[in-house]
């Protein structure tokens, strides 16, 4: 298992929920919900402060498909968002599955009494938690980064 902070990013139409894990890449722990920029990239900034604040070496992106794996209408929206973090952060950002990961945190955020009201602005924090703390099972158990590695392009 690598050590060191990664990032886990859900990605949501109107906001980006950020999760972080311990150096030691164990446990993940929420970190905030992120406006999505509706032009200009001041959601793609923040996250970038927040990769050099916990000095992170790498994102882990939420990769929404259906339960039968294919895409969703989510699916080109959170791979284009994870193009444009690759661009900008300077470190590895991976898409990993990401099914089921906002029901599990609804769930989670229920049985610790937050009514619906509650969880709009905790919810996609709780969610990046979900999925990053599934790639830092999953490589643990593997010994190998899961997800798809995403590629940055060059700009002119």
């Amino acid at each position: 298992m690598r050590a060191g902070v990664r990032l886990g990013i859900d990605v949501g139409r109107a906001r980006v929920g950020v999760a972080r894990s311990d150096p030691g890449a164990l446990l993940a722990v929420p970190v905030e919900t992120v406006a999505r920029a509706a032009d200009g990239d001041a959601d793609v900034r923040r996250i970038a402060d927040l990769a050099a604040e916990y000095e992170a070496i790498e994102a882990v992106v939420g990769h929404p498909l259906s339960l039968s794996g294919h895409p969703t209408a989510s699916t080109d929206d959170a791979v284009a968002f994870a193009g444009r973090l690759a661009d900008a952060l300077g470190i590895p950002v991976r898409l990993v599955d990401e099914r089921l990961s906002t029901v599990t945190a609804q769930q989670a955020l229920r049985a610790n009494g937050k009514k619906a009201k509650q969880q709009r602005a905790i919810v996609d924090q709780a969610a990046a938690v979900v999925i990053l703390q599934h790639a830092l099972d999953a490589e643990r158990a593997s010994g190998s980064p899961g997800g798809i590695l995403v590629e940055t392009t060059e700009r002119p």
